[in-house]
This record gives structure tokens, sequence and C-alpha cells, in this order.
């Protein structure tokens, strides 16, 4: 304020009153104090959110095997509990990072995560481009078909940059210090990015850690050669490299020797080998600074007259044409080079690569590898809180680290879960050990604490803002003197079910009971989940009495004002699935898939045919079809249906003979900081047996192997299916075993 005259100050106070912004310059000798340099734009915030929200364990993973007891004897296909029984789990979460951050941070898991010795390591790769595409491919019969990202993705990745780069620095900074927070005390972190916001992410990294703990730029020479005509070819991405204090963890990581180096350097060899001559006054290499007389018209070495005869008796001295001794190092006994922070040797991942799943934004397995190597140890734990593929999770897993993998995207928690179970099979085939992972969310805690967001600022009653939320969302009508229909959309009534529990039957037979009395043909029942007893003929049996019944699933979208206001919300109709228990003649349990049905609709197939151009050709996905839609150059059109048998749908589905198993227990925390159990009435998903389609198998098993029941009683199994565009449908079989 000394700064700043009187007059500055009456103008000041003036543009204040008025409601009108103040200059750049203004703000800054408002702010000046002691230090030379203040990082400041519109929006910065100091606070970080504090929530504590519960993890809800959707989802067990521990590949079962196949084990020989003794020669000619096999065991039962699966083991009861797993290959790991106590222990770390490592954890999948899918939701905001932003979130999952701060309940990790100030909540029960933490205590897991301190007892494991702590974070020792993240590394992240966050979107960094102005229009971040996030669909993705899918292949259906020989045909690719692209799945739009989200409007969830949509809204917290492209809307970012609403404000331009103030904003999208504002979503990276809170959630840099959380991450600064949750760090172990000698941990590090990898940022990876572009041109685009390497500068700034540089800037605010330094402002979070401290500058005194910048490590590296590091620079990686993702391709060889990029054409542009507006200036030169950008071929890298760059990496910034912090730890969070003086003390931490590094580990030298070695470049393969390339011909040029090995021809400049290893210009000897002899019966052992190519060698390099090093210096023996070279620090290191004798481990002392005495001076011995090797030849009296030579000079002096700084070497120890123990070692030079060592080295004499081993061979290890080579001799110059001047006479002077040289040490020799065989080039099979180095690494290779030490990497510098130039990376050279790494490519991006190629469309043949066996590694690819298609993802648009998967990094290469050998790039992990590296910084995981480089920056932790084995058994440390590891996270990525954009995980999108899952390459740190794969990486971490093969190189015996633990690991926590969070994103926004349900395509990529699936990508991800995929993924993971191959690297399962592929350490198990190999004889190696592995951990067992589970799939978390923040379930109705994460709706509560959005609608609470949104009630605070409304400032409206709970029930009423959510009806008036999901209705606008909707875009139907209020419909008043109703006890179970809450709107109108057109034609259709519409029934808005609970925030926090699933759409049960007995409210779905409320909700056709008063269509029925009232005379309307037609009613939407909207919900987050359904009770898995809504099957089609219990839908078939509403509309033979004169109500059409749709169930629709109300996505998190709903809770972003801007997806409401712009009209981006999609709600999407229930799936349905069709599976199978039956009993072979051993009285083993084998588990059919039979049937899969969805109404899925992402494009308008009319608007779609009516914008081709002559000679192109797009595929569509509408009402539970994915049609390839074409043009030929005089104009005739032609659909051709890519889904012609129901599981052309299916992309992975599972099983949990034993759903009854295991219960999901969640930790509550109260204000005071102690932690309470509860059983949510829910079980968690033991998958025990799985199949599923990869890019480089696109066959699917629709039997499971048989299971063995050790003891007789009733049993309810789970089978689980993923459809192609990343959405699970359950359905629950029971089985009595005598």
């Amino acid at each position: 304020m000394d700064k700043l005259s009187q007059a500055d100050k009456d103008r000041i106070i003036q543009l204040i009153q008025e409601g009108q912004p103040l200059p750049k310059e203004d703000i800054y000798k408002l702010t000046a104090d002691e230090e030379d340099v203040f990082l400041f734009w519109n929006g910065r915030s100091e606070t970080t959110t504090n929530a504590v929200l519960p993890f809800h364990h959707i989802e067990h993973i521990d590949e079962p095997r196949q084990e020989v007891q003794e020669e000619g004897t096999m065991f039962s296909m699966f083991d009861t509990k797993g290959r790991q029984k106590t222990g770390w789990h490592n954890k999948l979460i899918w939701g905001d990072n932003k979130l999952i951050l701060s309940s990790l941070l100030h909540g029960p898991l933490r205590q897991e995560i301190e007892a494991e010795g702590g974070l020792k390591l993240i590394y992240i790769d966050p979107p960094f481009a102005v229009g971040a595409d996030f669909s993705h491919t899918i292949e259906i019969n020989g045909e690719s078909a692209t799945k739009s990202q989200s409007v969830l993705e949509e809204i917290a990745y492209r809307d970012t940059w609403q404000r331009g780069i103030s904003s999208y620095l504002s979503m990276m900074y809170e959630r840099l210090k959380l991450m600064h927070s949750l760090l172990a005390e000698d941990g590090s972190i990898y940022v990876h990015c572009d041109w685009r916001v390497s500068s700034f992410l540089r800037i605010i990294l330094g402002d979070i850690f401290s500058n005194e703990y910048y490590r590296n730029e590091i620079i990686w020479k993702r391709s060889t050669a990029h054409s542009d005509s507006s200036g030169f070819g950008n071929l890298h991405d760059t990496i910034i490299y912090f730890t969070k204090s003086p003390s931490y963890s590094f580990t030298t990581q070695y470049e393969p020797y390339s011909k040029e180096y090995i021809k400049t350097y290893y210009r000897h060899s002899d019966n052992k080998g190519r060698f390099l001559d090093r210096d023996l006054s070279a620090k290191g290499l004798q481990g002392g600074g005495y001076k011995y007389k090797w030849k009296e018209k030579e000079g002096l070495w700084r070497c120890p007259k123990e070692t030079m005869e060592r080295y004499e008796k081993e061979g290890r001295i080579y001799y110059t044409k001047t006479g002077t001794p040289r040490y020799k190092q065989y080039l099979e006994e180095m690494p290779g080079v030490p990497c510098q922070d130039i990376w050279t040797d790494i490519y991006a991942v190629n469309s043949q690569a066996s590694e690819r799943i298609g993802y648009p934004t998967q990094k290469p397995e050998a790039l992990l590898e590296r910084i995981i190597q480089a920056s932790s140890n084995e058994g440390d734990l590891v996270a990525d809180f954009f995980c999108g593929s899952g390459t740190t999770a794969a990486v971490a897993e093969k190189l015996n680290r633990k690991w926590l993998a969070t994103d926004l995207g349900r395509f990529a928690i699936h990508t991800t879960r995929k993924r993971m179970i191959q690297v399962q099979r592929e350490l198990q085939e190999k004889g190696q050990d592995f951990r067992a992972f589970e799939i978390l969310n923040l379930g109705k805690y994460e709706r509560q604490f959005f609608l609470q967001e949104l009630n605070e600022a409304q400032q409206r009653s709970r029930q009423a803002a959510y009806l008036d939320l999901i209705l606008r969302a909707y875009k139907a009508q209020p419909a008043e003197g109703h006890t179970q229909l809450h709107g109108r959309r057109g034609e259709r009534m519409v029934h808005v079910g609970p925030l926090d529990v699933p759409v049960t039957q007995t409210r779905v037979q409320a909700v056709f009971e008063e269509c029925q009395s009232l005379g309307y043909s037609q009613v939407d029942v909207l919900g987050f989940e359904f009770e898995m007893g809504l099957v089609p003929r219990v839908i078939q049996e509403y509309a033979d009495a004169g109500v059409r019944v749709r169930l629709r699933y109300i996505p998190k979208e709903v809770f972003d004002p801007r997806a409401v206001n712009k009209g981006q919300v999609k709600f999407y109709d229930v799936s349905y699935l069709r599976a199978t228990a039956e009993k072979d003649k051993d009285g083993k349990v084998i588990v059919t898939l039979r049937d899969f049905v969805t109404n899925y609709t992402q494009d308008d197939l009319d608007a779609v045919e009516d914008k081709l151009r002559k000679g192109g050709s797009q595929v569509v996905i509408e009402n539970g079809q994915i049609i390839k839609v074409s043009k030929d150059k005089n104009g005739v059109q032609k659909r051709e249906p890519l889904t012609t048998e129901w599981h052309d749908w299916i992309d992975y589905w599972s099983v949990d003979f034993d759903y009854d198993s295991k219960k999901e227990i969640i930790r509550l925390q109260a204000e005071d900081g102690t932690v309470e159990e509860k059983w949510t009435g829910n079980y968690i998903f033991e998958n025990e047996w799985q199949s599923f389609r990869t890019k480089q198998d696109r066959t699917l098993e629709f039997t499971s192997a048989p299971r063995v029941y050790e003891k007789p009683g009733k049993y309810r199994i789970m089978v689980k299916v993923v459809d192609i565009l990343g959405v699970d449908t359950s359905q629950l079989l029971e089985v009595e075993v005598r």
C-alpha cells in the first residue's frame, strides 16, 4: 500500500464501489510484499477442497487360476479367497480426482497409505489441449465407431478452458496442492505436458513444491518428424520433475549404447571383448588419494599400490602408446549411457504395438518404466490421478510396486480394469506374484456433495432442488397434484427416483398403478441405480396392461449447471442381460450368457445421413443399433447394421459365484476424527471369472469355467456385463447346491 499515492488509493476505492475491475498493475501493488515475484491469475484461490467422502467398494479382482495339487489331480478351479489374503490392495477409483484426493488426504484411507510407507511417486498426464478430445474408438465387426466423450468429461476438461489459461491453472493448482499434501516427504512428482502449458505448470509447481526442489525439465522426443508450414515441427512433450524435500529416492537410469557411441568410445578390444580405457585418476575409480610411482620415467598416478597391482593381475590395465596405464572397462559390464534430460530412445505407441489399446492419450510403457524405476523402489506406492488407459498402473504392477489410479471417465476405468487383469494373467503365466486390486467410487456420497453445493447456491429445500434439477436436465415440465409422478415430457409422464438408493420393484409398481388409475399410457422412471429384479418380463407385463414403462439412468452430469443449461445431459435406457446358472453331470455350476438388450442412442441417424457427403461413410449409434451409413458418388444411401447379434454389444463379462460372501463395509469419519465402520447393505463383487475382448483378440467366451462349491446350500451368483460403450449391467441368479 505504501507504493500507492493518495490519488491511486482514491481511484481504487471508487472502482471497487462501482463494481469495476481493477487494473492488473494496481492488483500487483496491492498484493506486493517482500518477494520480488508474485504468482497471480484471475481466479487463484489458496483454499482447497476438504470434503471427506466414503469410498464404495464396487469390485475386487484377484485373477483366478488352476493349480496342480499333485500329478494328475486338480484343485478346484477357483481359490476361495484369491491369492492375496492380507495387505494392501491396489486401487482403481472412478470419480472427480479433486474429491478423491481430498477424501484420500483427510479420510480414513490416509492411514492405509501411511502404513504402506506413504505415497512415494506421482505421475500425471493431465489434459493440456484447449480442445482436448476424450472420445474413444470401438471396434465392431471389422469397422470402427467413435464413442463420444461423456458430457461429464467434456464439461470437466473442455470447459476447463472457459476463461482461458486462468481457469486451467485454477483447476490444476488446487489438485496439485492436494497431491503435494498427500505425497510422502521423500516423494517425487512428474507432470507430463506439452508446449501449450509447460511454462505455466513449471511456475505453479515451483510455487507449490518450491523451486528449491525442482529437479528436471525432461524433454521427451515422442516422434521423429512432423510437418508444419508455419514453423518448426513440434516433436516433443515436457515432463516436469519435482521432489517434496531434499531427501528423496533416485536411481540412475541408462539408455542403451548407440552404434555411434560404441564406435567413438569403445575403440579397443581384446579376447574378452570391447572396452574403453579410463583415466586411473578418475574420481571413484581408485577409491583413495595415494601416489604410486608405477614407472620411474612415466610420472605419478593417483592410485594405491595395492589397487594397481590387483588391476595388473586381473588384466585390467591397458597401456597407451606413450606407456600410460589406463583402466579397462568392458562394454558388457556397463548398463549403458546415464540418462540425461533429453530422451530420444523412447517412441510413442505405434498402431502395430502389442501394448496398444487404442486409448487416445496412451503413453508407452517404456516411458513409465524409466520414471518408476528412477524415483521409486520395489514395494513403494505409486499413483496416477489422470490414469487414462492405465499405463502407470500396468507398469507399476510389473515392477512390483503398489499402485493407486483414478480417472473421471467411465471408459478409462473399464479400459484400465481389463488391462490390469491382462497383466495379472501374464504374471501368473510367468509364475510371478501380483496384487489384488479393487474398484472404488464415491457413489451416492458424491451425488449428495454435488446436490448440497447446488442447494447452498440456490437456497432451496433439498427435495425441491433435486426434482427441479433432474426435470430441467431431462427437459420435462413439473406436474402438480400427483403422488408418484413428478413431471411431463411431451406425452410421457416422468417419475424421478431417489438420490441415495436404487429404484425398486415396489416403487415402479406404484408408478405403474398411478399411471393406470389416471389413464396415462407412457411413463419414464429415472434413477441413478435400479434394483436388479426389474427384468424385461415385468416391463412387458406393464405394457400388456396398458402402460409403457421406460427405465432410464440419470447421469452424474446433471450436477453440473453448465451441462444442464446447455442441454447436453443425455439420459440412457437401462440395458438388460439374461444369464443362466446350471449344474453339469458332476454337480459343478456353470454360468452361461444368453442375451443382452440395449437401447443406447448417441446419434441422430437421419441428421447424419443429411450431412453425409457423396462417397463418404459414418458409423452411427442409434436405439441399440450400430449402423454404418454410406453415400456413393451418385448420392445413393446405404445402411449396414454392424450389430447383427446381441453379443456384438458385449465387451466384457464376469461372474461372482458367491455374491453374499463379502459385505461392503464403508468407513465414515466423524468431525472429531473418529472412524465408524458401517455395512451399506450391499456386497462387494468378487470377480472370480471373466472373459473380455482385447484389441488383439476380439473373441469372447459365453460359458464360464465350472465352479465347485465346498459346502451345500443356496448361493446367489452375480453376473456383470460391460458393453462396448463401457456401461455396466448386472443380474443376480440363485443356485442350490446339495
